[in-house]
């Protein structure tokens, strides 16, 4: 789920730059920051980050800078027109000269200088552009998360045929052989007759009851669902993360049923490098949205 990108242009009298950022998280957590002027476009912004990213944390961050524009200039012709017809009036003699313009254009209030305000207009051309380059930028980043999806999907795939190996391994196990069981407990029995006098049938109904708990049957077919139902997600592919996280939840709750039942050593081996495998599926599996 991790990835970047970055678009930049511009419009009108503004420089822009949008830049995404994702990273790993459980659920989807979308967190924009826009300019002074932007707020307009949020909520839309948020509808198209929200319907190509279904999981992890997306900083979207645009940038928007106001090209300087020409200053505008506003003569107040009615009040320069005033003071020249007063200044027409005043007599001249060698102490006083005759009013030039530059003069009366210095006098506060005759010209006033103000900075080029944003039109409306380009604001609306801006904050159209911008959408339309946040969904190029969301297309980079779709295609970034996608590459490393692909990868992880490989990785993941091989982790299945692993715990598909050790399923079948526990499954294999001599450990579970009728034989084996039954000489287990024969054993069991034999060294229990030695410490005294047993109800033979009282001791055979408690024989079953053990080989019955002892029983992982059910969990390796469980193992062996998870397993498929994994298996055919990352086929599918898609947002498949949260999926297959519940799985990989599910896969260790059996793998642990199984080394909680096992009643042999070399079948509780095999359980607990169940356990390694399928914890580290998970671990790859939050990196997958």
């Amino acid at each position: 789920m991790t990835g970047f990108a970055r678009v930049s242009s511009a419009t009108a009298n503004y420089r822009w730059a949008w830049e995404l950022k994702s990273v790993n998280a459980k659920g989807l957590d979308l967190r924009l920051r826009l300019p002074p002027g932007f707020d307009a476009i949020e909520i839309e912004a948020r509808a198209v980050l929200a319907e190509k990213l279904a999981r992890g944390t997306c900083y979207a961050t645009l940038s928007a800078q106001r090209e300087a524009g020409m200053p505008e200039v506003r003569l107040n012709e009615s009040l320069l027109r005033r003071l020249v017809e007063a200044v027409s009036h005043i007599p001249h003699d060698g102490a006083l000269r005759p009013a030039s313009i530059d003069g009366l254009l210095a006098i506060r209030g005759v010209v006033e200088i103000r900075d080029a305000g944003d039109d409306e207009r380009d604001l609306l051309d801006v904050q159209k552009a911008a959408l339309a380059g946040l969904a190029e930028a969301l297309a980079a980043l779709v295609a970034m998360r996608r590459g490393e999806g692909a990868a992880l999907a490989q990785i993941l795939g091989q982790r299945l045929k692993r715990l598909a190996a050790l399923r079948q391994a526990a499954d294999d196990c001599p450990a579970r052989k009728p034989d084996a069981v039954r000489a287990k407990l024969a054993e069991s029995i034999a060294q229990l007759e030695g410490q005294g006098k047993f109800d033979e049938t009282r001791l055979y109904q408690e024989a079953l009851l053990l080989a019955a708990k002892a029983d992982v049957r059910e969990e390796l077919d469980r193992l062996a669902a998870h397993i498929g139902a994994c298996d055919e997600l990352l086929q599918k592919g898609g947002p498949v993360g949260r999926r297959l996280d519940f799985l990989a939840q599910e896969l260790g709750r059996e793998a642990n049923t199984l080394c909680a039942k096992s009643n042999d050593a070399s079948l509780t081996a095999i359980g607990l490098e169940l356990r390694v495998e399928i914890e580290q599926f998970r671990e790859q599996v939050q990196n997958i949205e």
